[in-house]
């Protein structure tokens, strides 16, 4: 078939532990066009993030990673609502800042309490969802913070960098695991532009772009059915 469109549609899930640069990451893949796609203008393609807190009014609340007890059934409940929208709109690129890996860590490291997401890893999988594992050496944590904190508004967050660290091992403990197709990042001596541009190698050698191909669709002038206003009071 000829005049064949592309369509890329990655699907990706940005890991790891705080100053790893993993917000500043997303940003920029979701605007190489080597990732979503040549593009003659800005557009809003989604990004999504497990640390939105939006189960109460405090701007620091239980968010999908973080959450209490009492939210728990809520969080569930927002990954598979997650889970049925990407499957809903299978063809078209998502880009996610921490998902449910950040909940296992969390979750396990500062309640004590294991999630297992089985059932949510073999359908991401199934839609072609790839990891992208942000790591830094454990020595390089100290220059980061010192970046950090020139823009923090909670710095008292990162006093004790062992907490890191520790992070960091059983975030790498989880990737391991995980069923989804995955790729050690080391952001440690990296730029951004390289970071992004390692992430397209490695999405282009392994077909993670999840390229999609159909003819193009003409473009039709649609002409009115009246012009008289509708009359809403008569819709079904």
């Amino acid at each position: 078939m000829k005049n064949l469109i592309t369509k890329l549609c990655p699907k990706l899930i940005l890991e790891g532990t705080r100053l790893t640069g993993k917000t500043d990451l997303v940003l920029a893949l979701n605007e190489s066009p080597r990732i979503t796609g040549v593009r003659k203008y800005r557009y809003h393609s989604p990004i999504v993030s497990a640390e939105w807190n939006g189960f109460v009014k405090n701007p620091y609340g239980s968010s999908l990673i973080d959450f209490e007890e009492p939210y728990e059934n809520l969080a569930l409940e927002a990954y598979r609502t997650w889970l049925s929208l990407f499957e809903l709109y299978r063809y078209y690129s998502w880009m996610i800042d921490r998902f449910h890996i950040s909940t296992q860590m969390w979750q396990a490291m500062y309640r004590g309490k294991r999630y297992s997401f089985d059932w949510l890893e073999s359908a991401l999988a199934t839609l072609g969802f790839r990891l992208i594992f942000c790591w830094r050496e454990p020595s390089s944590f100290i220059e980061a913070r010192k970046q950090r904190l020139k823009i923090s508004s909670n710095p008292s967050q990162y006093d004790d960098l062992t907490y890191f660290t520790r992070e960091q091992e059983l975030f790498q403990k989880l990737v391991d695991n995980s069923a989804i197709p995955a790729l050690k990042l080391d952001v440690t001596h990296r730029s951004l532009e390289e970071q992004v541009s390692y992430v397209a190698d490695w999405l282009e050698a392994t077909g993670g772009l999840n390229p999609a191909e159909s003819p193009p669709n003409p473009k039709q002038n649609l002409i009115p059915r009246t012009t008289e206003p509708p009359d809403w009071t008569e819709a079904a």
